[in-house]
């Protein structure tokens, strides 16, 4: 088994997975059940989650396959691009559906405008993720290809390569970029370590309530590190393959789950100023400051044992 194994196996919780969320939240809004409307957007959060080691394992299958007779590199970039677009929106998806969980908590239920711009991302992100998963079908399958095969010269004009050819021709993008996910980086790291510090029993002067309110900075801090991680992804994604990268996205996947129990499970709720929380949550906290540990290390070791410049 190999990481085009794991792509072929993930694929199918973009689009499946994503369907039945989106299935769940127009029911909720038609029979107005906040319980079905709370399950959609938890859906929406670990779908967008899934979708990032979906995507990048993708650049693995395509080393995997690229060479292979009878395949066509350019059904591969159409592919490819189809992707891009669809993860893009995947993820903002994912981040207003995240949104709407944290003001569940914050303000019992999330604003008219977050609900109404989930359901419209949602619609368009499943109608771009069928899309690029039929252009993934078409890659090994002939009886589809119908009319969509390109001539190989022109193979290389995607947008993927169009953005790899820009960073190439423009040397400030990549240090500002990376200027850009350290302080996301920083951002993130301090809410992770703030958090779950206290609820480790640093700091008992702060309760969990007030310590919640840090939680949109650590998801803003996040974002940032997603986008600019994928700008280095998309314009040199040779660096990228193999399994430490994978690792990494595995544990942003774990640390985002992780996020999911302070906002919808009550133990944490329960640690006022002075309080020492419940040991569910301890290892909880625990958890995570290992796990983005392990995120940051994998990210430092890459120029050592992976592809990386």
């Amino acid at each position: 088994m190999n990481l085009a194994h794991v792509h072929l196996l993930l694929n199918h919780f973009p689009t499946v997975g994503f369907s039945v969320g989106l299935g769940l939240f127009v029911g909720a809004l038609i029979r107005n059940s906040d319980e079905l409307k709370r399950a959609g957007l938890v859906i929406f959060f670990l779908t967008a989650v899934l979708t990032i080691a979906a995507y990048v394992s993708g650049n693995d299958a395509q080393e995997a396959i690229k060479d292979s007779p009878g395949v066509s590199v350019a059904l591969i970039n159409r592919h490819e691009s189809a992707a891009l677009v669809a993860f893009t929106f995947m993820q903002l998806t994912g981040l207003f559906a995240w949104l709407g969980l944290w003001s569940w908590r914050r303000f019992a239920r999330p604003a008219a405008w977050n609900v109404t711009l989930v359901l419209l991302l949602a619609i368009v992100t499943f109608v771009l993720m069928s899309r690029a998963a039929y252009m993934g079908g078409t890659i090994r399958h002939p009886e589809i290809q119908a009319g969509l095969e390109q001539a190989d010269d022109q193979a290389g004009s995607t947008m993927a390569r169009s953005w790899a050819a820009y960073v190439e021709q423009h040397p400030w993008v990549w240090p500002t970029t990376e200027t850009l996910h350290f302080i996301g980086l920083c951002m993130l790291l301090g809410v992770v370590l703030t958090v779950n510090l206290r609820m480790l029993g640093v700091g008992k002067s702060l309760s969990f309530a007030a310590l919640y309110q840090l939680l949109p900075f650590g998801m803003l801090g996040f974002t940032v590190n997603l986008a600019t991680g994928m700008i280095f992804f998309v314009a040199t994604p040779v660096q990228y393959t193999g399994f430490l990268f994978f690792l990494k996205m595995m544990l942003v996947m774990l640390g985002a789950v992780n996020l999911l129990y302070f906002m919808l499970f009550d133990e944490p709720w329960t640690v006022g100023e002075g309080d020492d929380a419940p040991r569910t949550t301890k290892v909880v906290a625990a958890s995570a400051i290992v796990i983005w540990i392990g995120v940051l290390s994998c990210g430092r070791l890459l120029p050592f044992f992976g592809n990386s410049f």
